[in-house]
């Protein structure tokens, strides 16, 4: 074994341990939060469509089923349906009439899909980069092979 392969190994150990220590932990992140806010705009979505058809039957009750935690449902009774309590955030409610809960279901799914974009443009960034740091471990692979003469060039 020549004196230069060992150094390049290690650089080679260390472009690996970067690779999955962190920047696969980093996509995963990004990926996690991503889907995170998809299922927060799924859920507003269907509020909208719940609004939507309670204003087609112009019915002021409602009976619907809640879920109580770990998908155990009861039966719900509502006698004035016409304004709804809706999440608006950092566990805090608001009332709202329907056409007031529309409208911040709307100014909240495009908030909340511009924040996907950028999200998305950030995994991007990550894949990037471990294609990068990929494409270092290939060349550094490649100067194993070249004399030392040569590698010292490199290094």
């Amino acid at each position: 074994m020549t004196p230069g392969a060992p150094g390049i190994n290690e650089k080679v150990l260390q472009y690996e341990t970067f690779i999955n220590e962190v920047l696969k932990r980093d996509l995963q992140k990004v990926l996690d939060q991503r889907d995170t806010v998809y299922e927060k705009i799924a859920q507003y979505l269907q509020l909208k469509n719940t609004i939507k058809s309670i204003q087609e039957t112009d019915s002021k009750e409602l009976k619907t089923d809640v879920d109580l935690g770990c998908n155990f449902y009861v039966q719900a009774h509502v006698p004035d349906a016409s304004k709804i309590y809706v999440e608006v955030g950092y566990g805090f409610f608001v009332e709202f009439t329907h056409a007031e809960a529309l409208k911040f279901i709307e100014k909240k799914t495009n908030q909340l899909t511009e924040y996907t974009e950028v999200l998305t443009k950030d995994a991007a960034k990550i894949k990037a980069n471990i294609r990068m740091v990929l494409e270092g471990l290939r060349e550094l692979q490649g100067l194993k092979d070249l004399p030392e003469d040569r590698r010292r060039e490199v290094f």
